[in-house]
C-alpha cells in the first residue's frame, strides 16, 4: 500500500477521534496562531491537512474565506458536519504535496500537527510557497524531534508503531533549511514540550491489544535518559503521559 493510501485509511477510521482529541482541539497554540497571523476580514486562508478543522474553526470569524483541505475525504466530510454553523469555510479534498490551487492565490497558509505524515516535505513547502500571495504568511505547527539523533530515532520509531501512517517528524534544523530553500523567511517561532495523555494517544489509532502492549513495552524498556527527556510518567507498568517536542513557526514569503 502506498504511503498516502495508508494515511487515508488511518484517518478515515479515526475521523471522529481527531475532532474530539484534546491534543488537537485544545492547546494554547490555537489562540496564539490568531495573534501571530493577525488575520483580516478581506483575507483568504488555506488550511492544509485540516483534520478535525480546529485551525479553520479558529480563524473563520476573522477572515473572508477559509479553504479547509485534507487528503482524506471521510475526514473532511465528518469535519464539515461538525462545523455547519461556519458558512465561510469551503472543503476541498487535496494532497498537501500537489495543491489544486492557483499561484499566489492565498493570503495565509496554515498546517497544524500534520506534516509528519507527508512523505516529501520539500514538495509540501514548495507548494506552500507557490500558492502564497506576495508577502503572504505561512504558519506551521508540527511535532519535531531532538537534534540528538538517538532521541529522534526513538520518538519516530514509537510514533510509527502507534500510527503506521506516520512518516517522520523532522528536526527544527531540517525545517529551517527547507523554509530557506523555498524563500520563506522566519519571522517568529517557538518550540515547546507538549504533554500527551497516554490512553487517549494510543487508543486514537490502535484497536488491537497486542499492538498496544508492544507500544507500552517499547516505552517501558526505554533507557533512563530517554524516559527523562520525554518526561514519561509511569506508575509500576502503567504509563500515564509523556511529552514530545513541538515547533510553531511563522514565515513570510520573500
Amino acid at each position: 500500500m502506498k504511503e498516502k493510501d495508508v494515511v487515508v485509511e488511518v484517518f478515515s477510521k479515526s475521523k471522529d477521534k481527531y475532532v474530539t482529541s484534546s491534543t488537537h482541539s485544545k492547546g494554547s497554540d490555537l489562540p496564539m496562531l490568531t495573534k501571530w497571523l493577525n488575520p483580516q476580514l478581506d483575507m483568504t486562508v488555506l488550511d492544509i491537512a485540516t483534520g478535525g478543522g480546529h485551525v479553520a474553526k479558529q480563524l473563520s470569524p476573522s477572515v473572508k474565506r477559509v479553504i479547509a483541505t485534507d487528503i482524506t475525504k471521510a475526514m473532511l466530510e465528518n469535519t464539515a458536519a461538525h462545523l455547519t454553523n461556519l458558512t465561510n469555510i469551503d472543503y476541498v479534498v487535496a494532497d498537501a504535496e500537489n495543491l489544486p490551487f492557483l499561484d499566489n492565490s492565498c493570503d495565509i497558509v496554515t498546517c497544524r500537527i500534520a506534516a509528519h505524515h507527508f512523505p516529501h516535505p520539500e514538495r509540501f513547502i514548495s507548494e506552500v510557497q507557490r500558492v502564497l500571495n506576495r508577502d503572504g504568511k505561512f504558519l506551521l505547527i508540527d511535532n519535531v524531534v531532538s537534534e540528538n539523533l538517538p532521541y529522534g530515532e526513538f520518538i519516530n520509531t514509537l510514533e510509527k508503531m502507534r500510527d503506521y501512517s506516520h512518516v517522520r517528524s523532522l528536526r527544527i534544523s531540517e525545517w529551517k533549511q527547507l523554509l530557506n530553500n523555498y524563500n520563506l523567511s522566519v519571522t517568529n517561532h517557538q518550540n515547546r514540550k507538549k504533554t500527551l495523555p497516554y490512553d487517549e494517544w494510543i487508543n486514537r489509532t490502535l484497536d488491537k491489544e497486542d499492538d498496544r502492549k508492544k507500544v507500552s513495552r517499547f516505552i517501558l524498556d526505554a533507557t533512563k535518559d530517554l524516559q527523562e527527556y520525554y518526561q514519561i510518567e509511569i506508575t509500576g507498568e502503567t504509563i500515564h503521559s509523556f511529552t514530545i517536542d513541538e515547533w510553531m513557526v511563522l514565515c513570510k514569503k520573500k
